[in-house]
């Protein structure tokens, strides 16, 4: 699919919005992703059967700040697969897919791992919030969700669901997009038109 020339509509696209929590950046050392969640819509419809989640084994020590936020721990990670092991359900779950997330930065470098995968073009949510929403004292990502009144549609989706939890952050991220495509009434405008520049 050649998503560059795409006018497909976005009630036609098909998207995965992925999240990674990582070991946090020590002294020295560059973060590196230890959790990944991904979840996918097709039609603007929100597909449960299609949550991925994993844990992702590091080298890398988690610093006391990260694990503070997303409460994963060192044990939590030994039978985990590293994130290259990881390449054949990510290339089935994210290719040909226009992919979401809020803040896009940390997934895009993460998915660096992987050179010449082709995955994307971008939606960032964070950039669109911005956008529709000026003024909103905080942009992160929970934070516009409540803005939005849509904490209880994620719990209903991911009965489980807890922020700083990969899966749960894609779904939300998802979810905000949804929310976003409703409202304005953008169902039948290209996915150009919310593609991220960046």
């Amino acid at each position: 699919m050649n998503f560059s020339l795409s006018s497909s509509p976005l009630k036609n696209a098909s998207l995965a919005a992925i999240d990674f929590e990582s070991s946090g950046e020590a002294a020295g050392e560059a973060g590196t992703p230890i959790q990944i969640g991904i979840a996918e819509m097709k039609s603007l419809q929100l597909d449960p059967k299609s949550f991925f989640s994993s844990h992702l084994k590091t080298t890398s020590s988690i610093t006391k700040a990260a694990k503070k936020i997303h409460g994963i721990a060192p044990a939590d990670l030994e039978e985990a697969p590293s994130l290259l092991e990881l390449w054949p359900e990510l290339q089935r779950r994210l290719q040909n897919r226009y992919l979401v997330a809020h803040g896009h930065g940390t997934e895009k470098r993460f998915l660096r791992a992987f050179p010449m995968h082709g995955f994307g073009p971008w939606i960032d949510t964070l950039t669109l919030s911005r956008q529709f929403f000026p003024g909103l004292c905080s942009y992160a990502l929970a934070d516009v969700i409540a803005h939005c009144n849509l904490t209880e549609k994620l719990f209903l989706l991911h009965p489980t669901f807890q922020w700083h939890e990969a899966l749960s952050d894609a779904i939300a991220s998802l979810s905000l997009l949804l929310h976003l495509i409703e409202v304005a009434n953008l169902a039948d405008h290209p996915v150009s038109f919310l593609i991220s520049s960046s």
